[in-house]
């Protein structure tokens, strides 16, 4: 499907953006990792070191392929699992408020997943 200048500007925009802010949360959790405290949150039962990988996975590896534009369409996956772990498990019977954050990184991620990462990128779609 041949797309616009604009739309691939736009999708480049707009993937470059929404990563750099989720990049931001796991720099954070990598502070955790480096400083060797892995009391981190386990909301799913896995174990807290086994969790913090996933998310370091979800909010830095990812982040930077969707950034990059390769593999987009797979990079998404992750991002998306957590946010939803975020909404309906973490932040499960909190105020619309505080689930209004991972809820636009999911509609977020979820758009760049359903619309590949444009011509701006390694995949070159």
């Amino acid at each position: 499907m041949k797309r616009s200048n604009q739309v691939n500007i736009g999708l480049f925009v707009f993937r470059i953006a929404i990563s750099i802010m989720l990049l931001v949360h796991g720099t954070q959790k990598l502070k955790i990792l480096v400083s060797s405290d892995l009391s981190f949150s386990d909301p799913i039962g896995l174990g807290p070191s086994v969790t913090l990988f996933l998310v370091l996975i979800a909010e830095i590896i990812c982040p930077i392929l969707i950034i990059i534009g390769y593999k987009t369409r797979l990079a998404v996956i992750p991002p998306i699992i957590l946010m939803l772990v975020a909404i309906f498990i973490v932040k499960a019977g909190t105020a619309f408020e505080v689930r209004e954050l991972p809820l636009l990184y999911l509609v977020s991620f979820i758009t760049i997943g359903l619309l590949g990462p444009g011509r701006i990128s390694v995949e070159k779609n």
